[in-house]
């Protein structure tokens, strides 16, 4: 039997494969994944899709709005829309970026970096520890593509994932794409990126597509899995073992079968 923290290979739930996921229920995907925020305050009907879902497929959530990072006080209602949320359809996990989308109440509806530094870490820790109280559960946080660094940054991002981990118990969602695009676009070892985190608190895998732009990487979903990032999973399985596996790809939404491809590669691995 699988562990939670390995449920097999899954995929992102998008709507352009809603029909074939309710009507085929494909055995070719063992989990899902959503995006959070696209259903807390959705209709009860998509709220009693992702429950029919969810006797077939463990249910994955996946957060872009918390801005744990954010000076801003945390949304009290969003967190308890999204406990709600978890807690109907039974997540697994629940999982959002380590970053900031705004300050002053601006959402930007991007992914910003913050700085690496003891300051930083000693903002996010209490705020981490409110979304956990919160949603009754441990929050996952993922490493997001960067393309820009501070020169104040005291620790590495890895470093500083493993002292959130240690100082909160928060789970890390190790996207392997996202290490190989900072790690070129910065200039860092991905290696030993990954041999920094700890291993103990990685509970997912994301891997997906980039776009080359020569002199930087772009995270940008909508592509196979280029070779170095299957390279750096395959090292990463090597240092931490196995993990549950989604693939991401949310612009230029292929056919189900490509989709179906590229999990069967990750199976093949």
């Amino acid at each position: 039997m699988m562990s939670q923290s390995h449920l097999g290979y899954g995929l992102g739930l998008r709507s352009p494969h809603y029909g074939h996921f309710l009507n085929a229920r494909p055995k070719s995907v063992d989990w899902l994944e959503i995006i959070s925020d696209n259903y807390i305050r959705a209709h009860a009907g998509y709220h009693d899709m992702l429950c029919d879902l969810r006797t077939d497929y463990p249910i994955v959530m996946h957060g872009v709005g918390l801005s744990i990072g954010t000076t801003d006080p945390l949304d009290a209602d969003y967190l308890s829309a999204l406990k709600a949320l978890a807690d109907r359809v039974e997540a697994a996990w629940v999982s959002d970026h380590l970053c900031f989308t705004g300050i002053n109440g601006q959402n930007s509806h991007d992914l910003l970096p913050i700085p690496y530094t003891e300051e930083a870490l000693k903002h996010l820790i209490p705020r981490i520890h409110q979304v956990q109280a919160a949603l009754g559960r441990e929050l996952v946080l993922e490493n997001a593509s960067t393309y820009v660094e501070f020169d104040g940054a005291t620790l590495s991002e890895a470093e500083f994932f493993a002292e959130l981990h240690t100082r909160t118990g928060c789970g890390i969602l190790l996207d392997i794409n996202n290490v190989h695009v900072s790690s070129f676009n910065h200039g860092w070892d991905a290696r030993g990126y990954i041999d920094a985190v700890p291993s103990a608190a990685i509970k997912q895998y994301h891997l997906a597509g980039h776009t080359d732009h020569g002199d930087y990487l772009f995270d940008t979903h909508n592509a196979p899995v280029a070779d170095p990032v299957w390279a750096l999973y395959d090292y990463a399985r090597s240092v931490h073992g196995e993990r549950a596996t989604m693939i991401e790809w949310d612009a230029d939404i292929p056919a189900f079968e490509v989709l179906e491809a590229e999990l069967d590669k990750v199976r093949a691995r």
